[in-house]
């Protein structure tokens, strides 16, 4: 059991942790200036900021991953100086990271193990996980191996580690993001009580509402710089934007009534085996998408939306030509070149390595996925300005933030880099377009740049099918709305049908008649409250 008496020792106005005038350079770029941060026990602290406006930075200082260029770091009132992440935890600083650091063959007790100073036996520290994850309501096997649990289990790992640390002070980078809203409601139960426990949290994340729900202060970047500190209780999300970016977030909405045509992609009776040993088996999908419509596939990552988007890609070859027809063609077997030249456009999840090649340049990128269907090449030969065309129009249409004209795709920050991605392929106007995880991770002003011009290429006629696990982003732009699960995907249901708690039960393996079932104990209970 964490003993929460000694996470409550600063008395309640003393500052647990503060930065000071932290500022860190990478040559002429500020990623941070000067920033101060006060983090008190029994608070949740908001960090919030747009893509690249340095959280990413300042926590990494706090956590001794990197050393400042200026300003220093307090604790208890003393000065701080970290050598790295293992003296933060010794401290009681612990991080909770957006991307899993687990090893998918070992077992959850062998990864906790990992990431502790290893002052206990395996089988005393096996124990204590299984005691610490009871007590916190995270319930977890220790000798389960990781690849078969789902996205929730792992990210229980990631929390139940920092937890037996017991931490002071506890550092989470969007933790809901991989999340069904029972799961967040569980983790949101467990923030709480750390709170009530005397433990400061700082946190991260782009959900406003959800800040607004969970945080007692936000401090908000802008640029490297502190621009606010405010009650986000006392803040709308709109507000809380708008001090983000510097400006007012335009609305998303489609532009005019668009009408559902033809059915544009037909996925028929799709199965196959994962060429990953850990991979998901695809189980007799079926489903269309019309021009004019935006169909959302919800589910919590790893039941099978990579590899659906392999398939549909032609990364993999499907098992029968007809298992995919884009505008009538069969397209099952043709590779996503062929797919490309019917008028498909793809948008992968992995923005570095998969979306662009990191160490090439924009122009470059571009070409890669624009070659097949464009005037980019002619007799076999590349016609540079044309690719540098593509480059300036993207930049200028979604507002793609870059040092030059035509950098490497790694030099971008990631909200400006999707934007890059998203834009080059709706430029070429296709006819389908299937894109996975269109917002993840960027900034309320990204997303709604992203957004809305999703919503204008389906009111141009075009079929638009996307794969997201944001709920709130599918409510806001799909028509119609299915859920995968363990390789199964869901017969699809009007957006207007599709509640939070309906999704969510379909997410956790509920069945259509008991999602069904259960949103309507979910109204009875409003109702009689």
């Amino acid at each position: 059991m964490v003993n929460p008496a000694s996470a409550s020792s600063p008395s309640a106005r003393a500052p647990l942790l503060q930065t000071i005038g932290i500022s860190k350079r990478y040559g002429s770029f500020l990623a941070n200036d000067s920033v101060d941060l006060d983090l008190y026990t029994g608070e949740i602290h908001a960090l919030l900021g747009e893509n690249g406006a340095g959280k990413s930075t300042l926590v990494k200082t706090m956590y001794g991953l990197i050393q400042p260029s200026a300003g220093e770091l307090r604790f208890l009132g003393e000065k701080l100086e970290l050598s790295g992440p293992s003296d933060a935890r010794a401290r009681g600083i612990a991080m909770v990271f957006q991307h899993f650091s687990l090893f998918d063959n070992l077992t959850v007790a062998e990864n906790v193990a990992l990431g502790l100073d290893g002052s206990e036996s395996f089988a005393a520290m096996s124990a204590r996980l299984a005691q610490v994850s009871r007590d916190y309501g995270l319930p977890l096997d220790p000798n389960r191996e990781v690849w078969r649990l789902s996205v929730g289990e792992r990210q229980r790992i990631e929390i139940v580690r920092a937890l037996m640390q017991n931490p002071k002070l506890l550092i989470l980078d969007e933790p809901t993001a991989v999340l069904t809203p029972q799961e967040a409601d569980q983790l949101f139960t467990v923030l709480f009580r750390l709170k009530s426990e005397g433990r400061a949290l700082l946190y991260i994340s782009h959900k406003l509402d959800e800040v607004k729900r969970l945080c007692d202060t936000a401090t908000i970047l802008r640029g490297g710089k502190k621009i606010s500190t405010c009650d986000p209780r006392q803040e709308t999300a709109a507000s809380l934007a708008r001090m983000m970016v510097g400006a007012e977030i335009g609305e998303v909405k489609a532009t005019s009534a668009r009408a559902s045509t033809v059915p544009r992609l037909l996925i028929n009776d799709l199965s196959f085996e994962p060429d990953d040993p850990h991979g998901v088996y695809l189980k007799g999908i079926s489903v269309e998408v019309k021009g004019g419509e935006i169909l959302g596939i919800a589910g919590v990552a790893g039941n099978g939306q990579d590899e659906l988007f392999s398939a549909l890609s032609g990364e993999r070859i499907a098992p029968h030509e007809d298992n995919v027809i884009i505008d009538g063609h069969a397209a099952g077997h043709l590779s996503v070149t062929d797919r490309r030249k019917l008028g498909a456009a793809f948008v992968p999840e992995e923005r570095l390595g998969h979306g662009t090649a990191p160490r090439m340049k924009l122009s470059e990128n571009a070409l890669l996925t624009g070659h097949a269907a464009s005037d980019m090449v002619h007799h076999g030969f590349v016609d540079k300005p044309k690719t540098l065309e593509t480059v300036d129009k993207t930049t200028k249409t979604f507002d793609v933030r870059k040092a030059k004209r035509d950098p490497e795709a790694a030099s971008l920050s990631g909200g400006n880099l999707q934007k890059f991605i998203v834009g080059r392929e709706i430029l070429r106007e296709p006819g389908v377009l299937i894109v996975s995880q269109p917002t993840w991770g960027v900034d309320a002003g990204a997303a709604a740049v992203i957004r809305q011009a999703l919503l204008d290429l389906s009111g141009r006629g075009s079929a638009v099918l996307v794969i997201s696990q944001d709920l709130d982003e599918l409510a806001e732009i799909a028509d119609r709305m299915a859920v995968m699960f363990h390789g199964h995907l869901s017969e699809p249901i009007a957006a207007a049908d599709a509640t939070r708690e309906k999704l969510g039960l379909l997410m956790g393996g509920a069945s259509p008649a008991q999602a069904e079932a259960g949103r309507d104990r979910e109204a009875v209970h409003a109702i009689g409250a």
